[in-house]
């Protein structure tokens, strides 16, 4: 397994993976299918060359089967925090710390970052195995959002966790 950060010569695997990851479990992101199926994978690969953005993928020789995303905040009285989103590994790779090295580098590359001082994410309450994941680097639970999501007519809550550098 590889993880490293990507870049525009990412940006099909990794919106075919993303596509594939919303349909797949709706309620684990913000985000809906039928809100980025039309986007241009150009888009993300713009993305991948921000400097507040920084999305890590893990790979299986050449093939894309995870990624997370670091945002930086940037307004000036948020400066200090990051937050980390779109966390995904197909589940094939599941149960193989593939979700552990990603967070690994995400985290990492925050302590690199000039002044971030905390890392917040949000994870849907009954995903257990994130929750065990995240709470292993030191995440903890500061509040819950009851009705967070919703998909079709069914509520899915929230557990905000916060890791303090």
């Amino acid at each position: 397994m590889n993880i490293r950060l990507l870049n525009s010569n990412d940006a099909e695997a990794y919106l075919e993976m993303r596509l594939t990851a919303l349909q797949n479990h709706p309620a684990a992101f913000a985000s809906s299918y039928e809100e980025e199926k039309d986007r241009p994978a150009k888009m993300y690969g713009e993305r991948f060359q921000s400097e507040e953005s920084f999305t890590f993928g893990a790979f299986d020789n050449e093939t894309l089967i995870g990624s997370v995303t670091l945002l930086r905040e940037m307004k000036l009285k948020l400066k200090h925090r990051a937050n980390i989103v779109a966390m995904y590994v197909s589940p094939d790779y599941r149960k193989k710390s593939i979700g552990r090295m990603l967070m690994t580098a995400a985290i990492d590359k925050a302590k690199e970052l000039n002044g971030i001082e905390q890392i917040y994410l949000s994870v849907e309450a009954t995903n257990i195995p994130a929750i065990r994941l995240y709470s292993s680097f030191g995440f903890e639970v500061y509040g819950e959002d009851k009705k967070a999501l919703k998909v079709g007519e069914t509520y899915f809550d929230e557990k905000h966790m916060v890791l303090h550098l």
